[in-house]
């Protein structure tokens, strides 16, 4: 039998190879870190897992697709994007997983996310394999136009291998409903099938769930409720603190208010907004989601309870909850220590590894209950499926069973990651139990489909 110290030899051998291997992609090399560091105990205690090849297969993509996407601009200039789908692993079911259209995304960014989609899709107990993409392309300040343009253009490459049985793409940063019609209007025209499932996201009134804009928001709140009753205490009365004001922030803000606690910031990059009474909801959602403006239209509209703090960070704000909902790494050890002398009880990440390595450490040692996204942030890729499950039966769902779908899910994953933690006594420890159950699940069903 393998000894744990074996193990962990082996395990370090394939990170430098994975670094040597995939060179200037950071946030792939620290997804895979964060998962394989912490998979040691279940290498060691099932000799099969260690058998060699198979976490080597899991940590490299089973197809990597990259393409140009031109397209004209409303003063008839010609511009070249590019366009990316990283379909990392399909053992458990077609693969599932956003598209993001961002300036920062590249090759490792895409990677990344769809390393940690495999062990995200996993936990939820769905039949959702891991993948994700995107484009560098900035939807911000763009014309409906332009970015119908743009989607009709990545559509054009992305549908030849796409398919609900293939493959499911859904929103992300820079992809919400609109992108989705377009994108979906186009893959309509060059296939002639209605094929609903192919993305989700969708209108509710053609094909969409109820529930689905919200679900990750409201799964990353329901999943911070979870941690905080295992040590005997609920929202209510709670102060929290939330980064971002796109999607997720907003939800996430609106299921913290209707369970009783008191969200007091939102952001976004030019800095953020503290409203001593809460976050104004209806404000923050007509600034962001109908006038596509800044936060600092909300404390210039709020009044005397607002106020805006350019270039500041959420994080030097007191509270009692903590939910990253913005990108990957805002949450730094810095901000790990002025949650912690404020006196932070839990962190729960709604974004895709908004805290830095150093940061988790920092919280798991002060003791502050830690939700890693892969399993805090799964609401909205459980409720994707639930979406493609309507789809196959070409009904629709009530927005209370959509929700109460939801919120078994993020139950049964607090429910294992706490379990499989204890099992191998890591008690407390989130991380550990997300990363090792959604590895099991994986890795049982890769086994049992042979050497592919």
């Amino acid at each position: 039998m393998t000894t744990r110290s074996e193990t962990r030899t082996a395990l370090d051998h394939l990170l430098t190879e994975i670094e040597h291997r995939n060179p200037a992609q950071p946030e792939f090399h620290q997804a895979a870190h964060e998962v394989l560091e912490t998979l040691a105990p279940v290498l060691a205690a099932r000799p099969e897992y260690a058998e060699p090849g198979l976490v080597e297969r899991l940590v490299e993509p089973e197809r990597q697709v990259l393409f140009r996407v031109p397209w004209q601009d409303d003063q008839g200039r010609v511009r070249v994007n590019r366009g990316f789908r990283v379909e990392f692993n399909s053992a458990l079911g077609p693969y599932k997983g956003g598209l993001r259209f961002h300036p920062s995304v590249n090759l490792g960014v895409i990677k990344f996310l769809g390393f940690e989609q495999i062990f995200k899709n996993a936990l939820t107990g769905l039949g959702i394999g891991g993948g994700k993409g995107g484009s560098d392309f900035d939807p911000h300040g763009r014309s409906d136009a332009e970015v119908m343009r743009f989607c009709q253009s990545f559509m054009t490459e992305l549908y030849r291998h796409i398919g609900e049985h293939t493959d499911v793409p859904a929103g992300d940063i820079g992809v919400g409903g609109r992108e989705i019609g377009y994108l979906f209007g186009q893959y309509r025209r060059i296939t002639n099938r209605w094929e609903a499932g192919v993305l989700t996201g969708k209108g509710a009134g053609w094909g969409g769930s109820l529930i689905r804009p919200e679900a990750t928001g409201y799964g990353n709140v329901l999943f911070a409720a979870a941690m905080l009753r295992e040590r005997g205490e609920d929202l209510e009365g709670q102060t929290a603190v939330v980064s971002g004001s796109g999607n997720v922030a907003i939800y996430t803000i609106e299921k913290l208010t209707a369970l009783g606690a008191n969200a007091v910031t939102c952001s976004d990059s030019s800095g953020y907004v503290v409203d001593e009474k809460g976050i104004d909801l209806d404000l923050l959602k007509q600034i962001k989601e109908v006038e596509r403006g800044r936060v600092d239209s909300y404390a210039e509209r709020r009044g005397a309870s607002a106020r805006f703090v350019p270039g500041g960070r959420v994080w030097e704000v007191p509270a009692d909850l903590a939910l990253p909902s913005a990108t990957q790494n805002e949450l730094d050890e810095n901000d790990a220590t002025a949650l912690i002398r404020n006196g932070v009880k839990a962190v729960s990440e709604g974004a895709n590894m908004p805290t830095t390595p150093e940061a988790v450490h920092l919280l798991q040692q002060a003791g502050v209950a830690f939700g890693p996204g892969k399993a805090a942030n799964a609401g909205g890729v459980a409720v994707s499926a639930l979406e493609m499950a309507q789809n196959h039966a070409r009904t629709s769902w009530t927005s209370a069973r959509v929700e109460e779908e939801l919120a078994e899910i993020m139950t049964s994953i607090h429910t294992t990651c706490h379990e499989t933690a204890e099992r191998y006594d890591a008690p407390g420890d989130y991380v550990t139990g997300a990363n090792i159950a959604g590895f099991e699940r994986v890795a049982d069903a890769m086994l049992a489909q042979g050497v592919i």
